[in-house]
């Protein structure tokens, strides 16, 4: 990582269109997700993740046909703990390179990125699957490798799918959205994914404005807890978890400036608006 890039002006967000150009899929999850821990000036942020995923699945409240993620990037860490409790499993993600990256590792292609030492260190904290066992039944469980964009009412458009019985979107909303009035609109796209009485699973920061990819410095909408909570309520989600751990100190955080990262799970009753 450059420190240069830390403290370089956004000339504009970042939006899709310019992740589309300039992401690099391979250097994110290799400074990201080469390890349990993650980045070494974020060493709290994976672990707290993989935890809270393994938690939410391993309890058996939530299971069904189809689970959809919503801007997996080219990470599929998000669903080691999910893939035992769902037959069918679509990822997706606006930039092309991302979803080549998945591919590959489904495919088992040669050089496709190594996600061992996370599999395993989530399969240690469950201590019922092999790392093996896990990773062949998570290429079993995705079915579609999808094109997605928030800001659409459809996010798969011009795919349309069956409800799903649960949504799960990490890190996503907040990079892909330059105001409050994006993010609502987009948190409501994302919702109508998902069939009354199913489950939402989000994963955020809270307070960051940007992150560090190479050489790139990513824009970031600053949420408020308040306002997630809010926003999410308003779509006729029941809240069932919010948690959330504090970001490391913003001195020697040289890749990004989160305040704190959440957990949310959240059970669609009514849609309100």
């Amino acid at each position: 990582m450059q420190g240069s890039s830390k403290n370089a002006p956004l000339q504009s967000f970042t939006e899709g269109e310019f992740y589309q150009e300039n992401f690099d899929s391979r250097v994110y999850v290799n400074s990201y997700y080469s390890r349990p821990t993650g980045h070494s000036d974020e060493s709290q942020l994976l672990p707290f993740v993989l935890r809270s995923l393994s938690k939410t699945f391993s309890s058996g409240r939530y299971k069904g046909q189809r689970l959809y993620d919503v801007g997996s990037g080219p990470s599929v860490h998000t669903l080691i703990s999910a893939c035992e409790y769902f037959d069918e499993i679509v990822v997706s993600d606006f930039t092309d390179s991302n979803r080549q990256e998945m591919k590959k590792w489904l495919k088992k292609e040669k050089g496709c990125f190594d996600w061992s030492y996370v599999i395993q260190f989530v399969c240690e904290m469950e201590g019922k699957r092999t790392p093996e066992e896990a990773e062949e039944n998570l290429r079993s469980r995705v079915t579609r490798v999808l094109k997605c964009d928030v800001r659409l009412e459809n996010p798969f458009q011009p795919v349309v799918l069956e409800p799903a019985d649960c949504v799960l979107t990490s890190l996503c909303l907040e990079a892909a959205c330059k105001d409050q009035d994006t993010y609502r609109q987009a948190l409501k796209n994302v919702a109508s994914l998902l069939r009354p009485g199913g489950v939402l699973v989000m994963i955020g920061v809270l307070n960051e404005t940007f992150y560090v990819v190479g050489e790139h410095r990513l824009s970031c909408l600053p949420l408020t807890q308040s306002f997630v909570k809010n926003e999410v309520g308003a779509l006729g989600f029941s809240i069932k978890t919010f948690d959330t751990i504090p970001g490391p100190d913003k001195e020697e955080n040289q890749v990004s400036d989160f305040e704190a990262v959440f957990f949310l799970t959240a059970e669609k009753t009514t849609q309100k608006r």
